[in-house]
């Protein structure tokens, strides 16, 4: 009978204040929400969905509570400063303390242990200097780009609209013009609210083609005429993947389709619209090369790149093949890392597929630097950039600006509830209820947002003058120092095996992508037969 126990109290208690009912406002009190707690054990006795409910009325009511609650207590009771995962709590505090754009030093020492792997530092100069720089930038556009764009260091990494509720993407754009960096779209078209806050903007363009999609689903080249006139799109982005789930594809119900998407997206109210995993417009290397040579034509010349999570390794390689025989270059490639995030993605896909960014940023510059091309293509990275060694680092190892999304979440309040695909966002950031939304206010995490930009570089610029360098281009590999065991640290350009320039063209059988180069081909994202 104990499990029924929980019960029986709760019964024999209302029982008492219907009794006692004429004694005072406490009895009723007690006898209501006795009654209805009797109501729900009784509830549990008769449903047949859930065992442990019909086993132990009421009672293993209290596991699903726990299960409610594990985020939170985990976060604010439990951790440590360094243990939360998908970010701690030492990283959340720091975004949200610049964003409100109060100190962020910390007291006492660093939290972090210094002698396990894989922990690194920044090799600080003697002759350390001031960086009067205060806004870094990166020129895009390779030889022949009719409208080059200035870049910062810092931007907004992809986030679509629908994902994004409109208050968020408002305040995000109007942030990115507050502060000058740009704000990439995501593949989900560029929308009235990304135009509303008037901030530079990078269209990225997924298999789906949202914003310059034909009826039948493929590329629409009048369509994309049309929209990349607005001066406000700065460069154009073609997705292969994303880091969270990369060769994933995707169904957007119709039941979520708006005016304010289908608008965007250009696509029915109402209608299921479906994302393959891959692009209709393009199916080779070479043709991906012709493809961007179109879009850099029907855009009046802004530059056009390609983002990535690096897979197959040849596949990299392949692409540098091409732009090698088209002679058409990418202006830029982004390197999506593995630790990406978004808003809902298969766990396999989350935690097993797709390169980390370290993995994948050192490829894609072994790919672009050995074939010769770097000097005419920029790099660029995201995935868990948030901090000023992140970017350091990995501008270290070749990226040449560096974007973040979840960085910008939390600028904007995110709490890490991880409700992003229950539509139940508590902040108002990751949903579409209006409701929800109405407590984001547009204006107030503008400031927020350009303000964690605005300090983040600052920070990257005094990490740039400890290295006696005047900007983050000039940083190297041997800049970083990379704990390879409790015992053994050595800089990155010894940890990583870095090719030199040219070297795959002149020697790639004495590289260690000797096997990829020869699998890679122009013509063909399949390896060739070796």
């Amino acid at each position: 009978m104990s499990r029924y126990s929980a019960l029986i109290i709760v019964a024999l208690i209302f029982i008492g204040g219907v009794f006692f009912w004429s004694t005072g406002s406490l009895a009723q009190i007690a006898a209501i929400l006795a009654g209805l707690l009797t109501l729900l054990g009784l509830s549990d006795l008769v449903q047949r969905r859930h065992t442990l409910w019909r086993n132990y009325p009421l009672l293993s009511r209290i596991r699903w509570l726990a299960e409610e609650m594990r985020p939170f207590l985990r976060s604010y009771i439990v951790e440590s400063e360094t243990e939360g995962r998908p970010f701690n709590h030492e990283d959340r505090a720091m975004i949200y303390r610049r964003a409100k754009d109060v100190t962020s030093v910390e007291p006492f020492g660093s939290h972090l242990d210094m002698d396990r792997p894989p922990y690194e530092w920044l090799a600080h100069s003697m002759a350390a200097v001031h960086c009067d720089e205060t806004d870094p930038r990166v020129m895009v556009g390779a030889p022949g780009t009719a409208q080059p764009y200035s870049a910062s260091v810092l931007n907004i990494s992809a986030m679509s609209y629908g994902a994004l509720g409109a208050h968020a993407i408002e305040a995000l754009s109007t942030g990115a013009k507050r502060g000058g960096f740009y704000h990439d779209t995501g593949e989900g078209g560029v929308s009235r609210f990304h135009r509303k806050g008037g901030g530079d903007l990078v269209w990225e363009i997924g298999s789906g083609y949202f914003g310059c999609r034909a009826p039948d689903g493929t590329f629409d080249a009048e369509r994309f005429k049309d929209v990349a006139s607005d001066p406000q799109i700065k460069m154009i982005e073609i997705k292969l993947s994303q880091g969270a789930k990369p060769g994933h594809g995707g169904v957007l119900p119709g039941a979520k389709v708006t005016h304010a998407i289908a608008e965007a997206r250009g696509i029915e109210v109402g209608q299921t619209c479906i994302s393959p995993p891959g692009h209709s417009a393009f199916s080779t290397p070479t043709e991906m090369m012709e493809f961007v040579a179109k879009l850099r034509e029907l855009s009046g010349g802004k530059p056009v790149g390609a983002k990535f999570a690096v897979g197959n390794r040849w596949e990299v390689l392949a692409l540098c093949k091409a732009m090698l025989a088209t002679g058409v270059r990418l202006d830029f490639m982004v390197v999506d890392g593995g630790e990406g995030g978004t808003g809902a993605a298969p766990a396999e896909f989350l935690d097993h597929v797709g390169a980390p960014l370290r993995q994948g940023l050192i490829l894609t510059r072994n790919a672009l630097v050995g074939t010769g091309l770097k000097d005419e293509i920029r790099l660029a990275c995201s995935g868990k950039q948030i901090s000023a060694f992140a970017i350091a680092s990995s501008m270290a190892l070749g990226a040449d600006w560096v974007n973040t999304a979840r960085g910008f979440m939390f600028s904007l309040g995110c709490i890490q509830s991880l409700n992003c695909h229950n539509n139940t966002c508590p902040t108002g950031i990751a949903t579409s209820d209006p409701s929800r939304q109405h407590g984001l206010d547009v204006s107030d995490k503008a400031v927020r947002v350009a303000n964690f930009q605005r300090n983040t570089v600052k920070a990257l610029m005094e990490v740039v003058g400890a290295a006696g360098c005047k900007h983050p281009g000039e940083l190297t590999p041997r800049h970083i120092m990379h704990r390879v065991t409790e015992d053994i640290a050595r800089p990155a350009d010894e940890a990583y095996d870095l090719l030199a320039r040219g070297q795959l063209l002149s020697d790639a059988e004495g590289t260690h992508l000797a096997s990829e180069w020869a699998m890679a081909q122009a013509d063909s994202f399949k390896p060739a037969s070796r």
